[in-house]
């Protein structure tokens, strides 16, 4: 899947003219609809007018092949995130109200719990049995005011903790990267406690999901080092710029770590190249050492078409 058109395609293009002569020439052409300019994230020459002018060295960044697709990963996990904490939220509300409206909670508890019993009882649901539901919520109803105080803020501490986690991830900060990474590394040792005490569907699926959200950070964003470090990365998001790709082919020198596939067409490219299509003149020159005949040979090996003197 090409990430580049497909984003191109929901998006707009962005193409960008530089100030600068010799790289301006090398992301503009001129077509029959008129002048195109090169757009920075598909490569496609786009009629019109650039998009954006400026200095070459100020050209906005523009996100490309692998990081497009990284960025779409990213955001899913800042969604599942969000969703955590509006969850969290609500327990924590929910634990302060609760806090301060027990007898009125325990009374219509105690009240309806019949009546929905036999409903889900009918249903072939059995409340009692059914992971100590109705244990855990008389439990609730022993806890002291104090307890409840502590549960409601340390609830409410990890909604604000995953909304800033999300919004660091949508953001698809450096900073936010790094974030995210601690701070759910930090909770992986308790959730191991959790599933060596009991293995359940939620808590495997939530230890498998912050598992994969930290290796992926940082193997895919080389955190902390990994793989090269933010050198390495910089680097390859150099290779991946078009518009570096333009800079460097003007100066005359190669990008660093450039991919021509990857950096898009270079209309410079199009055109021969005169260092490899013009002739090689001390390899086009005859090599006098070679060119003269050597008469002891020329005489036994006479070329095509020449006359063989008769012997009288």
């Amino acid at each position: 899947m090409n990430w580049n058109l497909l984003t191109c395609a929901f998006r707009d293009h962005v193409s960008y003219a530089p100030d600068e002569p010799a790289v301006a020439a090398r992301l503009s052409t001129t077509t029959a609809a008129g002048p195109a300019w090169q757009c920075l994230r598909c490569g496609t020459f786009v009629p019109g007018p650039p998009v954006a002018a400026g200095p070459a060295a100020t050209a906005p960044p523009v996100r490309r092949d692998g990081e497009l697709r990284s960025a779409l990963i990213l955001r899913i996990f800042a969604v599942e995130r969000f969703l955590r904490g509006v969850i969290f939220g609500v327990i924590a509300f929910g634990i302060w109200r609760f806090k301060y409206s027990r007898s009125s909670i325990e009374q219509a508890f105690d009240r309806e719990y019949p009546e929905f019993r036999d409903l889900l009882h009918g249903l072939g649901y059995n409340i009692n049995s059914s992971g100590g539901l109705v244990g855990l919520i008389r439990h609730t109803f022993t806890l002291d005011q104090r307890t409840l105080t502590w549960l409601a803020i340390g609830a409410a501490a990890y909604t604000v903790l995953e909304f800033v986690e999300a919004i660091a991830l949508w953001l698809l900060k450096r900073w936010g990267e790094y974030f995210a990474m601690v701070a759910t590394s930090a909770g992986i040792p308790y959730e191991i406690y959790e599933l060596a005490d009991k293995v359940t569907v939620l808590r495997a699926v939530a230890f498998a999901i912050n598992v994969a959200l930290v290796v992926y950070l940082v193997v895919s964003k080389r955190l902390f080092g990994a793989r090269g470090g933010k050198r390495a990365y910089d680097a390859r998001l150099r290779s991946e710029s078009i518009m570096q790709a333009a800079i460097a082919a003007a100066r005359g020198t190669p990008a660093t770590g450039a991919d021509p596939a990857k950096a898009g067409a270079d209309p410079a490219k199009a055109g021969a190249d005169p260092a490899k299509a013009g002739a090689d003149p001390a390899k086009a020159g005859a090599d006098p050492a070679k060119a003269d005949a050597d008469p002891a040979k020329a005489g036994e090996a006479p070329g095509a078409g020449q006359a063989i003197p008769r012997r009288k």
